[in-house]
């Protein structure tokens, strides 16, 4: 048997209450931030950074393009942000690769369309 602590049962109970925008530019900074990380855009030395994983950055960007294709219609103001910091990894993405994907074949780049 699972006990729920009050505590839980708070957190619960709040993330009924986040507006959904809230919670899916939550999800989209999350996905922006884990993006530059493996991009290792967060070290001084990006090109050696023990964080960069480029296949994980693929997958963190591909999923962010879908989440921010998705709701832009939901984004208001946050929306041009969020499209924004989205193009940068997608560009960041190409420029690291050492054999950069062919306009439209790039991460997230089905959502979007090619990324220069």
């Amino acid at each position: 048997m699972v006990r729920v602590t009050d505590q839980q049962e708070d957190s619960v109970r709040d993330l009924g209450d986040v507006p959904s925008i809230e919670v899916i530019s939550r999800a989209a900074v999350m996905l922006l931030s884990a993006s530059a990380e493996r991009l290792g855009l967060a070290d001084p030395d990006p090109d050696n950074s023990p964080r960069r994983d480029l296949d994980e950055a693929r997958r963190l960007i591909t999923a962010l393009a879908g989440l921010v294709t998705a709701a832009s219609e939901y984004l208001g103001p946050h929306a041009a942000p969020l499209k924004d910091g989205l193009q940068s990894v997608q560009r960041a993405f190409r420029e690291t690769s050492a054999v950069p994907d062919e306009p439209g074949q790039g991460p997230g780049e089905k959502f979007t369309g090619p990324v220069y």
